[in-house]
């Protein structure tokens, strides 16, 4: 079945996770994406594998590239030479989409800035990720998610629990870099919308320090309305719904509770957990009494649910409505029959010995599932995406020649 985005060309010429990983969401949708890289040494990404995940004497896989560039193409192109500029320039000419994180000084010394491009295809979608936005004293800076996003973007801050000696490390690598890639990729959707309805091609802009504005939205609501630094943190101790918060299982596990109704719930609950008496103690007897009696509350619900492992409590748990989940590692995750059944992952073979799982976009559409093809050796579809431009072998010979190509 054709992607939503069959048909539509993009040309990637980026670096590490945030705008590769765009890239990604744009190819699961069906687009065809050609990633750009130095002949010699390409993305850096390529390299980052953690020696601590690899077994001794075996090879390394880069499970970063894996994940930030798989189902793509890959080209080996020196911007810094004449003939791969035109080259780029002929492979841009025949593209929907040019998505890149260089900053504006190298585009502009490579001559791959927005003029320099919409000047070969004016219809061209021009799309770049930045650090710290386009505009500003900053914007030429350089960014990692770590710093932009996770740092000065106030996740971190927000993530800190009280009294902390340091904001907690951010949860896992390119954290940041991905939920700003899935971003862009939507602004590169709707803009190849926009072209489609007026004609106007658009320059799309995405930074990580503007995605963490976005996902801290309600804090800097009410930061603004209530002169604070932020929203109140939340304390399993102090919790107004006992029935909203996490709660410790006899096997060291952890069982969330999200039942924000709690009147509808609480007396249920009790019953399926063989303490009514809690139900109908006046300090719990309605959500009011349970907010001014809190303390006690969380403290019966600590005792309760250590008396059962994780297990016996998911299948007790299962036999009410109220909304909770068991606090999962990712490899629980990734085998978690409801990602398994919306096939949110898919097993992709790297070679004949080595297979891995990876996450695909969280948008479906129609329910289709796009297979997973390894990310591409460097320059691995140099020959072929040229000829297809109308090159010549003699051309290509020549251009390796001068080392414009790979």
């Amino acid at each position: 079945m054709p992607g939503v985005l069959d048909g539509v060309r993009v040309v990637e010429l980026a670096t590490w996770g945030f705008i590769p990983s765009a890239g990604v969401a744009l190819a699961d949708w069906g687009a065809e994406v050609i990633k750009v890289e130095h002949p010699a040494h390409g993305d850096p990404m390529r390299g980052l594998v953690s020696a601590a995940l690899t077994p001794p004497g075996e090879q390394p896989v880069s499970y970063m590239f894996q994940t930030f560039s798989r189902n793509k193409s890959s080209v080996g192109i020196d911007l810094t030479t004449d003939g791969g500029r035109d080259v780029l320039y002929r492979l841009v000419g025949s593209a929907d989409v040019f998505l890149t994180n260089y900053l504006a000084p190298v585009r502009r010394k490579l001559r791959v800035d927005v003029d320099d491009l919409t000047a070969v295809n004016p219809r061209l979608i021009y799309a770049r990720g930045t650090g710290l936005g386009p505009k500003g004293e900053e914007a030429d800076t350089g960014g990692f998610d770590l710093a932009s996003y996770w740092s000065r973007g106030g996740v971190a801050y927000v993530s800190m629990p009280e009294g902390a000696d340091y904001p907690p490390p951010m949860p896992g690598a390119a954290f940041g870099d991905l939920q700003s890639g899935l971003y862009a990729a939507g602004g590169v959707a709707a803009a190849l919308f926009a072209r489609e309805r007026t004609g106007e091609p658009q320059v799309v802009d995405v930074s990580l320090l503007g995605s963490a504005v976005w996902g801290t939205a309600p804090h800097i609501a009410a930061s603004s309305l209530f002169d604070i630094d932020a929203m109140p943190r939340g304390d399993h101790q102090k919790a107004h719904n006992p029935l909203s918060n996490t709660y410790r299982t006899a096997d060291g596990r952890f069982v969330a509770l999200v039942m924000l109704e709690s009147d509808r719930f609480w007396a249920p609950l009790m019953e399926l957990i063989g303490r009514p008496d809690l139900a109908a103690d006046e300090r719990y007897v309605d959500a009011a009494a349970r907010r001014d009696n809190s303390k006690t509350c969380i403290a019966e619900l600590d005792a309760i649910f250590a008396t059962r492992t994780a297990a016996e409590w998911r299948e007790v748990l299962s036999r009410q409505r109220g909304v909770w989940a068991i606090v999962q590692s990712p490899d629980e995750t990734r085998r978690d029959s409801q990602v398994v059944a919306n096939e949110y992952v898919t097993r992709m073979d790297i070679d004949d010995a080595t297979a891995m799982t990876v996450a695909r976009p969280p948008v479906q559409f129609n329910g289709a599932h796009p297979g997973a093809r390894p990310a591409p050796e460097l320059g691995a579809d140099t020959d072929q995406v040229l000829l297809d431009l109308g090159y010549g072998w003699e051309e290509l010979v020549q251009l390796k020649v001068d080392g414009a190509i790979t």
